[in-house]
């Protein structure tokens, strides 16, 4: 029924209550994102929900390829503790990277940066394009200060924002061009021999940065793809009395933290810079130190190396101990989702390619040779755009991911004469498309902004419709640019 609460309606089932927009006036994309964006609330399941249903599904095909019942239970058992380190890391950076942007000198930052958009379509398109931006320096550095922008965006008084349009759009960094930038864990292991598997390494020699993150047709991929992305996010946010605000979903958007200094004589410590100092100062070193021996490209794109960075900076951004704990304090409640979750996909992917069947293949086996089965020169970068979108969403770990299909992605690519390099490069720009669609990566964000999946699968999976053809057409005519060259072993 009409509520008159300015173009929202109520939606009610079981009892629970909850305002959804009338599209009967909206035009264009818009409508069909508020049409979509209604079912989907009703009807989405909670990302957890997603997680235990890709267990049934991915157990169905492998119990279909003749996989004991035994060995696929015994794969998803096993397989669960694969990521606690994975998990934590996660943990990690929702918690170090919330904990840098409430310091004072960083929400400085972060407000500066919200005060550009003039209107609430604008302020959408814009979070897209600060989100890839910060995405290619380093994906989890671009998650979070694309979800903290989001919610400076929506302390705004002067600016009317969808806010489950903007958090999605704080997503397109890790759910489009994170893997073309410094991020890229398969450029980035290609480029060093040392860390490459033998068999790999003998398949695909050395792929340097320069044919890989570093041209010009990568250039024009991540140009292509935000350009798009943000021309999506602008005309498919709801505005006006369709649109819904932070303050409309009740969500609480200050990030101020406040702490009352202690005066008793034994927190004295907790109220001084000195170990802040110390400790941060420290960690920094340690960075100095890998950097030099390690290189400086290798520290960027490691994850562990983020972590300290960002605690580093973290700590002396937040000056004394007492802030410091207080902001950490704060920000936990947004983990619970990963600490519950990872574990989950974890054992997904040990079904998919651990449970084997009587002729020792396990289900990806059969998945990529349908794939990789179908292909040419030029259609190869093609086949493993589809490929890597398709088993993104099954197994939602690109690194690890791609060390199980390189080899028989690579070695087509040899038999068939397609560039190795471009071919990294389209599993890179592919892989991370399937985000837009599943919630695992979805989980550090949902937690940041305070909202479910549901809230904003509508706006990423148009976001998907729109990007999947753009991107696989991208890739297939650049493809024409890049020749085939043997495997370089230095």
């Amino acid at each position: 029924m009409d509520l008159n609460t300015g173009g929202l309606v109520e939606a009610s089932d079981d009892g629970s209550r909850e305002l959804v927009a009338n599209p009967s006036d909206a035009k264009g994309f818009e409508r069909l994102a508020i049409r979509i964006s209604n079912w989907m609330e009703r009807w989405f399941p909670d990302s957890f929900v997603i997680a235990m249903l890709a267990v049934l599904a991915v157990a169905i095909g492998a119990l279909l390829i003749g996989a004991p019942t035994t060995a696929v239970v015994k794969s998803f058992g096993d397989g669960l503790w694969k990521l606690l380190p994975f998990s934590m890391q996660m943990a990690l950076v929702v918690v170090t990277g919330y904990t840098l942007a409430v310091s004072p000198p960083m929400r400085k930052l972060i407000t500066w940066v919200a005060s550009v958009p003039r209107n609430g379509k604008s302020a959408v398109a814009y979070v897209v394009l600060i989100a890839n931006l910060t995405a290619l320096l380093n994906w989890g550095f671009g998650l979070i200060f694309a979800g903290l922008l989001v919610r400076a965006l929506a302390r705004r008084r002067d600016l009317k924002m969808d806010y489950r349009a903007a958090s999605a759009a704080a997503f397109m960094g890790i759910g489009a061009v994170d893997h073309l930038g410094l991020s890229s864990s398969a450029a980035l292991l290609h480029a060093t021999p040392a860390s490459l598997p033998k068999e790999l390494f003998a398949i695909s020699g050395l792929i340097p940065f320069s044919e890989t993150i570093f041209t010009w047709q990568n250039l024009v991929v991540i140009s292509v793809m935000t350009a798009v992305a943000m021309l999506v996010a602008y005309v498919t946010a709801p505005t006006g009395k369709h649109c819904r605000t932070a303050a409309d979903l009740n969500i609480a958007v200050g990030d101020e933290v406040k702490t009352r200094l202690s005066t008793r004589p034994g927190d004295w410590l907790e109220n001084s810079p000195l170990l802040v100092i110390l400790v941060g100062g420290m960690l920094l070193g340690w960075l100095a130190m890998q950097g030099m021996s390690k290189g400086w490209m290798a520290m960027t794109s490691d994850l562990n190396s983020y972590l300290i960075l960002v605690l580093a900076l973290s700590l002396l951004a937040q000056w004394r101990p007492a802030r410091f704990l207080k902001a950490v304090s704060d920000s936990v409640p947004s983990v619970g989702g990963v600490i519950v979750q990872f574990p989950i996909y974890a054992g997904v992917a040990a079904i998919l390619t651990t449970a084997m069947n009587v002729s020792g293949h396990p289900l990806s086996h059969y998945i990529s040779e349908f794939f990789i089965g179908m292909s040419g020169e030029h259609g190869l970068p093609v086949i493993v755009s589809v490929y890597s979108i398709f088993m993104g969403f099954v197994v939602p770990s690109a690194g690890a991911k791609w060390v199980l299909e390189a080899p028989y992605i690579l070695s087509a690519g040899n038999a068939v004469h397609s560039n190795l390099a471009w071919l990294v490069n389209t599993y890179n720009g592919s892989e991370a498309l399937a985000n837009l669609i599943n919630p695992f990566w979805m989980v550090p964000l949902l937690g940041i902004v305070g909202l479910k999946a549901r809230n904003i699968i509508t706006f990423t999976l148009l976001q998907f419709v729109f990007l999947v053809p753009v991107t696989i057409l991208t890739f297939w005519l650049l493809s024409f640019t890049m020749p085939w060259h043997p495997p370089v072993f230095p």
